[in-house]
């Protein structure tokens, strides 16, 4: 039996024995006299009740004792962080009644600089001779200018930034003490399921060494949209207490391992509500690695820009697209575009490729791609499952290094820079198409500077032709767009009741 239903277990157990002596409370309950009968047949059923009660007891005395063991554990692995950041303001922000009583502009038009103290926590994951690395969350040092890590014990070492990363919101400290300390056992989040016992280890509101308990109430939770961690990272949700400084610090099984960062919490009000996100330690192992080994964090690149088509806040957004492609029902993403040049191109993943799995990890979404590429190691060759035009393939795909501000990923390198949909009622009333004129029309062009974009092609173009043969679904189009054969696309689109030519040079 685990020890969650070992609790649950025992603290039934005492709520049915405590039961008798409530119900004789209760207000309004009769008095009765008990006789000598009724005393001996307490007598005798009080025998086995506290047997009971003593074997309940023990335990939830065990259960009470392994808590303990894992707080020995985990306490001293987790170190409160203090930062001190220079923020800079303009100096109108920063009035003060003498400004305007020497006749000047506030502040004089210069800059003020004023320094402000920050707390978080971060978890000793790694030693290398007398250098310790810990690891915490991006936002608690991102501004930093001094770094302090204190420990458990109240001993602090000055500390510096190893490496951090916004898109993950991870960082890794380092500091220098030639003492032994320990380091924390690093788990799988993998194995976590929902209902598991989990503890949260930080300094709360400067509240030091402080644990609360919980379960996992949920797992592959999503950021706050909008966020560029939303896509880069999926979060474990717990109901353990997490407030304003245990950002950065550890969330830990029953065995006192690792297996989360808690990041942040949802609160409406700015305080716990019950609703704490933590990093999946898994999605931070090789982080830490590159930390350490590179400075920063290298992630795998594919080359492609993906979407999801059959989700329902999408429906509106890709109608008829799951239909044509012959992939209703099938969780994945759908390849939009890709780069020229890039990893998927030179192995051949087209446009209107559906990718199903990556390296044997199924996809249930566009954002289920871009984490698990992200975390696959760049300059290795992985298998991705996709369907084209209907039919099951699988391509080997060797990765490179995502690198944004690379010429490699400019708009310019898109391929072709638009997606398309079936023409709706809804779709012809917006783009104002004529009665009769079906197909497929363009949706949105990603950009000016793409190939699509470049050769003017619109929001609202219907097209009727491609390279001379006709188009009338999704299929037609990706097929004609994917035809090699010849090195430019001609596409012959009515444009609100005009036919227009547009070539498109791949």
């Amino acid at each position: 039996m685990s020890r969650s239903r070992f609790l649950i277990a025992a603290l039934a157990t005492l709520a049915l024995l405590m039961a008798p002596s409530l119900a004789f409370s209760l207000p309004g309950a009769e008095k009765i006299s008990p006789t000598a009968d009724t005393q001996t047949q307490a007598a005798q059923a009080s025998a086995p009740n506290a047997t009971a009660l003593a074997e309940s007891t023990k335990s939830l005395e065990s259960i009470q004792y392994s808590f303990r063991e894992v707080a020995k554990k985990v306490l001293p692995v987790v170190v409160e962080i203090d930062v001190t950041e220079v923020i800079k303001q303009p100096a109108q922000q920063m009035q003060t009644p003498f400004d305007w009583f020497f006749n000047q502009p506030p502040g004089g038009g210069q800059q003020r600089e004023f320094k402000r103290g920050g707390l978080g926590s971060g978890i000793i994951v790694k030693r290398t001779g007398d250098t310790y690395y810990v690891l915490t969350n991006n936002h608690v040092v991102d501004s930093a200018t001094d770094i302090s890590v204190k420990l458990g014990d109240q001993r602090e070492f000055k500390g510096k930034v190893v490496g951090k990363d916004d898109r993950k919101d991870l960082a890794v400290v380092s500091f220098t003490a030639k003492e032994a300390i320990p380091v924390a056992e690093l788990g799988d989040s993998n194995t976590l399921e929902v209902g598991d016992l989990v503890l949260a280890v930080g300094n709360p509101l400067g509240f030091e060494n402080t644990i609360t308990m919980g379960i996992v109430s949920a797992l592959g939770r999503r950021g706050p949209q909008g966020q560029s961690v939303s896509a880069s990272t999926d979060y474990i949700q717990t109901d353990a207490s997490i407030n304003q400084g245990n950002s950065g610090g550890a969330l830990v099984n029953i065995r006192g391992q690792v297996v989360g960062i808690n990041t942040w919490i949802a609160a409406p009000t700015g305080g716990n509500v019950g609703l704490g996100f933590a990093i999946p330690i898994n999605n931070a192992k090789k982080a830490i690695d590159d930390f350490i080994s590179k400075g920063k964090v290298e992630y795998g690149w594919l080359g492609v820009l993906p979407d999801d088509v059959q989700a329902a806040s999408n429906a509106d957004t890709y109608p008829g697209v799951a239909k044509d492609l012959k992939i209703e029902n099938l969780k994945g993403a759908l390849v939009v575009d890709v780069f020229k040049g890039s990893p998927a191109d030179k192995a051949g993943l087209l446009p209107g490729d559906y990718i199903q799995r990556v390296n044997g990890q199924d996809l249930k979404n566009r954002d289920d791609l871009i984490l698990v590429v992200g975390n696959l190691l760049a300059g290795k060759t992985y298998d991705f499952d996709i369907v084209r035009y209907g039919e099951r393939q699988k391509l080997s795909i060797k990765l490179g290094v995502r690198d944004d501000k690379s010429e490699a990923t400019s708009y310019k390198n898109m391929w072709p820079g638009v997606s398309v949909v079936r023409v709706t009622d809804d779709i012809r009333k917006e783009a104002d198409i004529a009665k009769g004129l079906n197909g497929v029309v363009i949706g949105l062009v990603a950009d000016p500077e793409t190939p699509a974009g470049v050769a003017g092609l619109r929001p609202g173009d219907v097209i009727v032709e491609m390279n001379g043969k006709s188009i009338g679904t999704i299929l037609d189009f990706y097929k004609a767009l994917n035809d090699k054969s010849k090195k430019d696309v001609s596409f012959k689109v009515n444009r609100k009741g005009t036919e227009v030519t547009v070539g498109v040079s791949r």
